[in-house]
């Protein structure tokens, strides 16, 4: 833990509130990221893979070990999705969005309930940060990202969810420029769920590049 310090070490202070490298390179590739998806960007997805990483760091750093962990996944998925989105197909209908079913939805939401039950109880073991918070955190990520790979617009609703939840508990732990952009997520996601639902022809030509 002792070589990632430096992270989150105050580098600068702003309205009384010390901001630490990790901080700062969190806050602007994750900004990037969720506006580059909220217009169908496929270069939302490399730029999630450097916003992981930082992420990824900073929560080891600050015994968030499911928030550290999920990042991982986040990386896999994200390099999956890029993937996905370059397909042919992909390619010829940027407009191909789709919804859920309710049954989906339900089954997705049992996931995320079991899914935070077990982490809960490995991060009491580790003698992790917040292990409740924690584990519901990366189980509502997980379920969002999966959704997002398909390009499911229900997505959007899981990312608020999981903003909500991220604001008050990166704040708590000495984040506050995290927390702070947890709430521009918050906000970017709003829009990007109307983006989704009804998408411009503009938008999907931005979404080719």
């Amino acid at each position: 833990m002792d070589l990632l310090a430096p992270l989150t070490q105050p580098l600068l202070t702003v309205a009384n509130m010390p901001m630490s490298l990790g901080d700062l390179l969190g806050f602007a590739t994750g900004v990037l990221c969720v506006w580059l998806t909220a217009r169908a960007h496929i270069w939302n997805f490399p730029v999630g893979i450097l916003s992981s990483t930082v992420l990824g760091l900073v929560f080891l750093q600050q015994r968030l070990f499911a928030d550290a962990a999920l990042q991982i996944v986040f990386i896999v998925l994200s390099a999956q999705g890029w993937v996905q989105w370059l397909q042919p197909q992909k390619a010829q209908d940027k407009a191909a969005f789709v919804g859920t079913s309710l049954r989906e939805q339900v089954l997705l939401l049992a996931v995320a309930a079991v899914t935070t039950l077990l982490l809960w109880q490995i991060l009491l073991w580790l003698k992790g940060a917040a292990p409740p918070i924690d584990a519901l955190l990366t189980a509502l990520s997980l379920c969002a990202q999966w959704q997002l790979n398909r390009r499911q617009t229900s997505s959007w609703a899981w990312w608020i969810a999981v903003d909500v939840v991220s604001i008050p508990l990166y704040w708590s732990r000495g984040l506050p420029l995290i927390s702070g952009l947890s709430l521009v997520f918050l906000l970017i996601c709003l829009r990007g769920w109307w983006n989704w639902r009804t998408p411009a022809p503009s938008q999907m030509v931005g979404a080719t590049a």
